[in-house]
């Protein structure tokens, strides 16, 4: 059994996310210095919570998921002193987190299509942990990666995000798989590595 990392490990961004901000930004003739958008993202998406929602009900999840990002751009053009720019924050906020939905703004990494038809053609299951939103499932299907799946585990609905042991004991379950018997594959020292290992699974760090 070999589990993998979405976001960093199978796919990744076209340009930086401050380019990509910048890009939609332009299109409510707000401009914005890609690089400064950039430092303001990871400063408000690395203060914010973990994206889990324990306790919640599975229909209220996607509204939590959305205002959580919500918070987190709106957080982002606030430190690069552009919201005040926006004439619909909101409706634009809207489209922005609908195009990260969509092909437009992912490349699937070089290696990624070689190593899963390998896996797949010797019979091994492969599943997913992430710490994505749901809208993984779509940007999955959208990138062509969905099939080789046969489990997607997500923060939001397990409640709680990796490095916690619990999103990985959930991913086991649905494999029948005891932790010893299986592989985590990430690019994150603590999510992926560390937080697989203390788990028992045993893993691998994706140097991306």
């Amino acid at each position: 059994m070999i589990y993998l990392d979405a976001f960093g490990t199978l796919f990744g961004l076209k340009g930086s996310v401050g380019d990509l901000y910048s890009n939609l930004a332009r299109t409510a003739s707000v401009i914005t210095d890609p690089h400064a958008v950039n430092q303001a993202f990871y400063q408000s998406f690395g203060s914010a919570e973990s994206m889990a929602f324990p306790n919640v009900a599975a229909e209220a999840i996607p509204e939590l998921e959305y205002r959580w990002w919500q918070a987190v751009v709106s957080q982002t053009f606030e430190k690069v002193g552009a919201l005040d720019q926006f004439t619909d924050f909101d409706s634009f906020y809207a489209g922005l987190y609908g195009y990260f939905e969509t092909a437009a703004p992912w490349r699937v990494y070089g290696d990624t299509l070689a190593a899963l038809k390998r896996w797949q053609s010797m019979g091994i299951e492969l599943g997913i942990i992430s710490n994505f939103d749901s809208r993984l499932y779509r940007v999955l299907d959208v990138l062509g990666l969905r099939p080789y799946f046969q489990s997607v585990t997500i923060s939001t609905e397990v409640g709680a995000a990796k490095p916690s042991a619990q999103i990985f004991q959930a991913a086991l379950q649905k494999h029948h798989c005891k932790a010893q018997e299986a592989w985590h594959i990430g690019d994150s020292q603590l999510d992926d590595y560390s937080g697989a290992r203390a788990a028992g699974l045993h893993a691998i760090l994706l140097d991306r």
